[in-house]
This record gives C-alpha cells, structure tokens and sequence, in this order.
C-alpha cells in the first residue's frame, strides 16, 4: 500500500497541487491524502461526482461523451482529470468511475474501474477489473490503486 505521508512529500519536491475527481470511491481518496496532518499545502480540493449531471457541472465533462461511452470508461475518467486540473489549481489530479458494486452488467462488470491521471505531460488512462470482491473492497482497492498512480506519476 502506498504511503500517502510520500505522496505529499513527491508533489511538495515537484512543486504541484493535487486535486482529486471522484465517483465511485466517494471523496476517500481525498480522505486518506488529508488523513495526513500538513496536507493542505498540497492537498488543492476534491470533487465529488457522484451522478453524471455533477459531472458535467463540476468538471465540465461533455454529455457527449457520456452518452457515447458511458460513466465507466476511459473517456470519462479522462475528462474528470482534465475538469478537475482546469477547475483548481492543480498541477496534478487522479480521477476514478467505476462498479463498485453490488451489481453491474456483462458489459460494464462489477469491480470494473477506470482511471485517469493528467499533469503537465497530458493524461493517462487505463481500466482495471478488480472483479467481483464486494463494495468496500473494490472502493479499497481503487483507493490504494489511484494512490500508487499519483504516486507514480509524481516520482
């Protein structure tokens, strides 16, 4: 598990604001990056976007979209980086859509997540199927996995 005491410290030797988009994780990615006290002189803000009409007001993301690809894509965890960077003062934002379940479809499973990570140098994307494990565990597992991106991206 990612330590996120070194996260901070990685985004305080770069220079750079974190910010988070949120849907499936519910703001605990912020949570456990404020869990740590001093936070906030990298810690920038959190967006909760839980419905897809917060999504577009909060982060700007393209209905488009939405209706093309869905909640649960790439496209849309790409968009949710990009809005939170355009929306804060971030030079850095993690953002996550995903099944935690109970529940999903054949196309879009239970345990399915994507991820988004944009700075400087553009946004990433990628998708992880955490399968099956339950709503707590798979809302975990994103966390530590969004945590081990930022932190990646930030080394």
């Amino acid at each position: 598990m990612t330590d996120t005491a070194e996260i901070l410290q990685l985004a305080r030797a770069r220079g750079v604001m974190i910010a988070t988009a949120e849907s499936c994780t519910g703001g605990l990615i912020a949570g456990r990056l404020t869990d740590v006290a001093g936070s906030s002189d990298v810690v920038d803000r959190g967006f909760v976007t839980y419905s897809n009409a917060a999504k577009i007001e909060m982060l700007g993301i393209r209905p488009e979209t939405l209706e093309a690809h869905g909640a649960v894509s790439e496209e849309i965890a790409a968009e949710m980086a990009q809005g939170a960077l355009a929306r804060s003062r971030a030079g850095i934002a993690v953002a996550v859509t995903g099944i935690a379940g109970p529940g999903g479809s054949e196309h879009k499973p239970e345990g399915r997540v994507c991820f988004g990570i944009g700075d400087a140098r553009g946004c990433r994307t990628e998708t992880v199927e955490f399968g099956p494990l339950g709503r707590a565990q798979v809302r975990a597992a994103t966390v530590a996995h969004a945590l081990d991106l930022l932190k990646s991206a930030l080394s």
